[in-house]
């Protein structure tokens, strides 16, 4: 029996392709796919939704203490996956570019960010699940068998971004996108709490030439290759 924790961890920057590669990577594995940054986006937008002052520990505490998220698989067609906030769907609203930076400002929150690493690694408690997000490999899941850093340059996520957006009907200003990628990869490298870099242990991917298939592919086989793997 192996004492490798059967958990994928797929970190990187915004936009770098995380989500599609991690939801077809567990499908093919038959594992649970956790979207961690979807969690953060959510108590973003229930801090904006109920106004609360991210310097008052007193609010911020009474929400973390209320709030129910809860992830589901994505509906047909579709890529993201559903987010409820207390009983409503609310993912719709959790894809925008503001969104993303305010989420990244919420991130660096002590409170926040131990409330949901918490609640992150209760989930993966059994394994077979792959987590993307920016400190999964780093933090929620140090132990996790399998590691990897996927990513690409900001040009590249900007215009995938862009793509994604339109195809669901939205107006995009793609220089003012590119922008905020960039900041918020400033912000999310510089920030004190769990900031992004890949594992030292991980396998660093950059997507830039590759088309997802061939990204989940190298994974797939970088896992099928592991001992770990081969001793379950």
């Amino acid at each position: 029996m192996s004492v490798c924790k059967r958990i994928v961890t797929i970190d990187g920057p915004s936009g770098g392709g995380k989500s599609t590669v991690s939801r077809m990577l567990a499908a093919q594995l038959h594992f649970t796919y956790l979207d961690t940054g979807a969690m953060y986006r959510a108590v973003a937008y229930q801090c904006r939704e109920k106004d609360i002052d991210l310097g008052e520990s007193g609010q911020l505490e009474a929400l973390l203490a209320a709030i129910r998220i809860e992830l589901l698989p994505p509906e047909a067609g579709e890529d993201d996956v559903r987010v409820l906030v207390d009983g409503q769907d609310v993912g719709r609203n959790l894809r925008t570019p503001e969104m993303g930076m305010l989420a990244s400002k919420v991130s660096v929150l002590p409170l926040v960010r131990a409330s949901l690493t918490r609640l992150q690694q209760q989930i993966g408690a059994s394994g077979q699940i792959v987590a993307e997000g920016r400190d999964t490999g780093t933090v929620v899941f140090p132990d996790a068998a399998w590691k990897f850093f996927l990513d690409a340059s900001s040009q590249v996520r900007a215009h995938r971004r862009a793509e994604q957006l339109r195809s669901k009907g939205e107006m995009v200003d793609e220089q003012q996108l590119l922008a905020q990628i960039i900041q918020r990869d400033k912000d999310d490298r510089e920030r004190t709490i769990a900031p992004l870099k890949a594992a030292s242990d991980a396998l660093t991917i950059d997507s830039t030439g590759l088309q997802v298939e061939e990204v989940v592919r190298l994974m797939y086989e970088k896992i099928l290759l592991s001992s770990c793997c081969r001793e379950e």
